[in-house]
């Protein structure tokens, strides 16, 4: 490599630098992923969800368990009687009293289904709160992966126009002695004047995808670590296709949850059945009425207790019953459907998100190697340029072939690394180990 071209990538790495320096210290992936676990409004929103969700289940039980209830009643009475001979007798007093009733239910068949859905309604609860931890270390990593790819394109923009730079100002300095032709310059202006278009845009890119990063910390992010060069990527393990589409169909948050939720309509179609059952009941109570001087027994004051149970035997509610359970049955048929369609689904993400972490990694190895082929490429071009046997255009072209692999080759790299994440969670096994182990990639 010439001094020129070792000048030029020095230039690229101090860029690189001087953005990576431009934020305070700068954060990984791994504490982004945490900050938006406390700060995404989406995800607190789907963490509300489960803790309302969790309530399912002490409401089953409240079913299964006794009531108890008092009722406090006092009373201003104002009475007139018309009595023959004696005349009119009006009465003006108070009467109060107090009935407390304790029912605790022997045989609700109803109430007893209802209690086994509440505890399938946590279930699918924890498994869409699980689908929603998922789908945010997604987001995240998309949007830090996006703020690395734009600030990769915004060094390269700036690199490329230090670089064509220093090929205009050859091309102008051959021109003077009479060794290059007016066109060489003209063409170097060109490239210098689109580059400079393209690091406009570039700049404009990456304030975007901060901002998109910012939406899910709720603060301005730090400046970021980037991928380590050279990383090595490897085959998701286990590498066969098969395997992840098994583990899709049966693990993934999204198909538990249809699962949980084919399971609930199930047993509604028995919880409403269990309206034509009767209902036996514990019931006691106690009361107590005081009276004062009522107008033919003067004041008295009354205690009662009873234990008893009660039988209630439904006969015909209009249909409302027959109706509900005919939908209940329309609703499980529809909740079998959404099992299908989310197994489905699961299926053909894994499926897709394999195929695109294979075909990514073949990307990676293809860029690599035309990397090292366009970096030969640029070094014979400068050399031809300088003993005449190549133009200017020719090392232009170099060049920008050049970095627009090394941009091509970052994008692969990180594309790689988010199909995989979004392979495990096709699977439902991405978690916070999978984020520690990308974050060690970073430097």
């Amino acid at each position: 490599m010439n001094k020129r071209v070792c000048r030029i990538f020095r230039v690229y790495l101090l860029i690189a630098a001087a953005l990576a320096s431009g934020w305070a210290e700068a954060a990984d992936l791994l504490s982004v992923y945490r900050d938006a676990l406390a700060n995404d409004p989406q995800f607190a929103a789907a963490r509300a969800s489960l803790d309302a969700g969790r309530e399912s289940l002490p409401q089953g039980r409240a079913g299964l368990l006794p009531t108890l209830g008092v009722n406090v009643n006092s009373t201003w009475n104002s009475e007139n009687y018309k009595l023959r001979p004696a005349g009119n007798i009006d009465k003006r007093y108070n009467s109060n009293g107090w009935v407390a009733q304790l029912t605790q239910p022997l045989f609700r068949w109803q109430n007893w289904v209802a209690y086994t859905q509440s505890e399938l309604a946590v279930a699918q609860a924890e498994a869409q709160f699980a689908q929603a931890r998922q789908e945010l270390a997604l987001r995240v990593t998309q949007a830090y992966f996006d703020v690395l790819s734009a600030q990769e394109a915004l060094v390269t923009a700036q690199a490329q126009k230090a670089a064509i730079s220093e090929q205009l100002e050859a091309a102008k300095r051959n021109f003077e002695v009479g060794s290059a032709t007016i066109t060489d310059t003209h063409e170097a202006q060109a490239r210098f004047d689109l580059v400079g278009a393209q690091e406009i845009a570039a700049q404009s890119e990456l304030e975007i995808r901060r901002q998109m990063l910012r939406t899910l910390l709720g603060k301005e992010p730090e400046g970021l670590k980037n991928l380590k060069p050279g990383v090595t990527l490897g085959a998701p393990q286990p590498n066969d296709i098969g395997k992840w589409v098994e583990m899709a169909e049966s693990s993934s948050p999204a198909v538990q949850a249809s699962q949980a939720g084919l399971e609930i309509a199930s047993r509604e179609i028995e919880r409403q059945r269990a309206g034509h059952y009767p209902t036996l009941d514990l019931v006691a109570t106690r009361s107590h009425n005081a009276v004062a001087d009522s107008p033919f027994f003067g004041g008295y004051e009354a205690d009662n207790h009873t234990v008893g149970v009660q039988l209630s035997i439904p006969l015909f509610s209009g249909g409302y019953t027959m109706s509900k359970g005919r939908e209940a049955v329309a609703r499980k048929e529809k909740a079998a459907a959404d099992l299908e369609n989310s197994r489905r689904q699961a299926a053909l993400a894994a499926r897709q998100t394999y195929l695109g972490v294979t075909s990514g990694l073949a990307q990676v190895k293809a860029l690599e190697a035309a990397q090292t082929s366009s970096q030969s490429a640029l070094d014979s071009n400068k050399l031809g340029y300088e003993v005449g046997v190549r133009i200017n255009i020719d090392v232009l072209n170099a060049q920008s072939q050049l970095y627009d692999t090394r941009q091509k080759l970052v994008r692969a790299r990180l594309d790689t690394l988010l199909a995989l994440l979004r392979l495990k969670a096709a699977a439902g096994i991405l978690g916070e180990e999978d984020i520690a182990a990308i974050n060690a990639l970073l430097e």
